[in-house]
């Protein structure tokens, strides 16, 4: 298979976990099926914008060229820090683009990843945002109206508990059970000053606190590794070994891990078994 990489796509399934497959172009592999099998990807040098297409020498924001990297909103710094929301002083990038990925609903969850942690999601991201980020739990705890709410309750619990991944924690496997609904309890009352001006500033109904399950995510690793090395297309345009799991947007070999999503738009020939 020759072809761009783009992020895996995930499903999850009630009775055995996370099936991933890998866009190779216009082809999927599908990943679970190559556990325990060898696989080798390998880089041309070449790297196409995913949004326009054209080539280029640098990945910028995850797959596009220095321009679309600058133009487009789903590249702002605004997307990494929701909280910098700047729709409503009318300077978005791309206005339509806004309304329709910002000004929609948003969750504010729990997730235990390297540990306990806060983020956010779009409602329609739900459940893929907490496996691309290798949760094995995740509980939502609050319902808003927009992008910009979800940030600021976010920073808000960031004062409290983590807002980021130990990717290398989370890679070996070692993080131990959370009680999230526990968690939940004990936060929310501590920002409970931080919701109340949320509710003067966008209204009573903006910040919605919500009574939900627990979602457990099981993932495809036969092994996890006790010391993390990360392949890098850059310096090394071969990546090859025994697939022996996969987790968050990470293959797991038994030579070391590739971060998918980093890679996207890398042109990569594929073999495997």
């Amino acid at each position: 298979m020759l072809g761009t990489l783009n992020k895996m796509k995930a499903a999850l399934s009630d009775s055995d976990g996370v099936h991933y497959q890998l866009p190779v172009g216009e082809e999927l592999l599908s990943l679970n099926e190559l556990m325990g099998q060898p696989i080798t990807l390998t880089h041309t040098g070449n790297i196409f914008c995913k949004n326009c297409g054209k080539k280029t020498k640098k990945s910028y924001s995850q797959g596009h060229c220095f321009v679309c990297m600058r133009k487009l909103a789903s590249c702002d710094m605004c997307i990494m820090k929701p909280e910098t929301c700047h729709y409503d002083q009318g300077t978005c990038r791309e206005p339509q683009w806004g309304e329709e990925n910002c000004m929609i609903p948003h969750y504010v969850y729990l997730a235990n990843t390297s540990g306990l942690k806060v983020g956010i999601t779009r409602h329609t991201q739900i459940p893929t945002r907490w496996i691309d980020q290798g949760a094995t739990a995740a509980l939502p705890i609050f319902k808003v109206q927009t992008r910009l709410q979800s940030g600021l309750v976010e920073v808000a619990l960031a004062d409290f508990i983590a807002d980021k991944t130990n990717w290398r924690n989370m890679l070996k496997g070692t993080s131990v059970d959370v009680d999230l609904k526990a968690a939940r309890d004990e936060l929310v009352p501590q920002i409970q000053h931080k919701l109340d001006e949320l509710a003067e500033l966008f209204g009573a109904t903006a910040v919605e606190l919500l009574d939900e399950e627990v979602v457990e995510i099981n993932y495809p690793v036969q092994d996890y590794p006790s010391k993390v090395s990360s392949f890098n297309f850059d310096k090394n345009p071969q990546v090859s070994g025994v697939l022996q799991g996969i987790k968050g947007q990470y293959l797991i070999l038994d030579t070391g891990v590739i971060n998918i999503r980093k890679f996207g738009a890398y042109e990569v020939e594929v073999a495997h078994g």
